[in-house]
């Protein structure tokens, strides 16, 4: 079986980064994401050198032309996307899963962490 290709929002810190680290260290290509050049850079520099396929896209899961524009480039680069960890998040209001899947077309809600799934899903 080829290597899965992985996308990970919200992978500059915390769980989004362990993940990333995990998935590269058992063989997986892995985009990470985040709203931050200079420490996404730095991250696709450490998984490269576990020896992974990584590359580093700048979005903001927040804008839906950003979050089409995540995807679009993995499978422009990789011919599909077999895995995404949503992790992204922001701090706003916070919302029942219910109130997010009601809006979750809502451009400017304030809160990533509610809504982000259901764009990238």
């Amino acid at each position: 079986m080829s290597r899965p290709v992985v996308v990970i929002t919200g992978a500059l810190t915390g769980i989004g980064r362990a993940t990333a680290l995990a998935f590269a260290r058992d063989g997986a290509r892995v985009v990470v994401s985040g709203r931050r050049e200079v420490e996404g850079k730095a991250l696709e520099a450490e998984l490269r050198g576990l020896g992974a396929e990584a590359e580093f896209i700048k979005a903001d899961v927040r804008h839906d032309d950003e979050v089409r524009e995540l995807v679009d480039q993995t499978v422009a680069r990789y011919g599909r996307v077999d895995a995404a960890v949503n992790n992204a998040g922001s701090e706003g209001q916070g919302r029942s899963p219910a109130d997010a899947r009601q809006s979750a077309g809502d451009q400017n809600n304030g809160d990533s962490h509610d809504s982000s799934s259901f764009k990238t899903a």
